[in-house]
């Protein structure tokens, strides 16, 4: 989970996938938040003082798949007891808020240098791991109407396309799509949601027998 000593990594995430939104998310406010939870995905081997100098590796995914093999296997990904991130370095972090059984998601983000490594469906996993966790039903989210990547992400994962809100976003007046999942208990869910999730642990190499559920 994230803590107060990532918050400046998470803020840079931020403002790195989101330069023109202003005002930005005042993460140290939404630890303090009740309703809202965050989740961090780091690089096992790596501080964030290292990583500031070191070039990027094509095997930078290896660190965090490792952690999330230990995370998944003796506190299926996440628990109260969970150490802090402290100063490791933060490849990409998630975010929502649960009202009265619903959860909606407020961002999904990784730092460009580890795009296109899994990590952004990683973090959607276990989002939805959080969720079910937290006893939410109902998951929602706005994505960019121009961001074919997440769309096709989050239907991959059982969201459905509920409705359009019309200049949404204050940067550019982009409309986002509202999409959502209306029933996470359901077995039919359940049942693709564990496969989808599978299929990706294959793509990326991680063990099945060390995935909980």
């Amino acid at each position: 989970m994230m803590c107060r000593e990532d918050v400046a990594q998470v803020t840079e995430i931020d403002r790195e996938a989101f330069p023109t939104l202003w005002p930005s998310v005042n993460y140290k406010r939404e630890l303090q938040n009740r309703l809202a939870h965050y989740i961090v995905a780091c690089d096992k081997g790596k501080t964030d003082e290292v990583a500031k100098v070191e070039a990027p590796s094509d095997r930078s995914f290896t660190g965090l798949a490792s952690r999330v093999r230990r995370w998944f296997n003796h506190c299926r990904f996440f628990s109260n007891g969970l150490p802090s991130s402290g100063k490791e370095y933060i490849i990409g972090f998630a975010g929502f808020w649960i009202i009265a059984g619903e959860a909606h998601i407020t961002s999904v983000s990784v730092r460009k240098l580890h795009r296109r490594q899994g990590i952004g469906e990683l973090l959607l996993i276990s989002v939805i791991e959080l969720v079910m966790e937290l006893n939410a039903h109902f998951i929602t989210l706005e994505v960019r109407a121009s961001n074919t990547a997440a769309l096709n992400l989050y239907n991959k994962y059982g969201f459905t396309k509920t409705g359009l809100r019309r200049g949404y976003y204050t940067d550019n007046r982009e409309d986002a799509v509202l999409m959502s999942i209306e029933n996470i208990d359901t077995a039919s869910f359940q049942t693709h949601f564990k496969r989808s999730k599978q299929a990706h642990f294959r793509k990326w190499g991680i063990a099945l027998s060390q995935i909980a559920r």
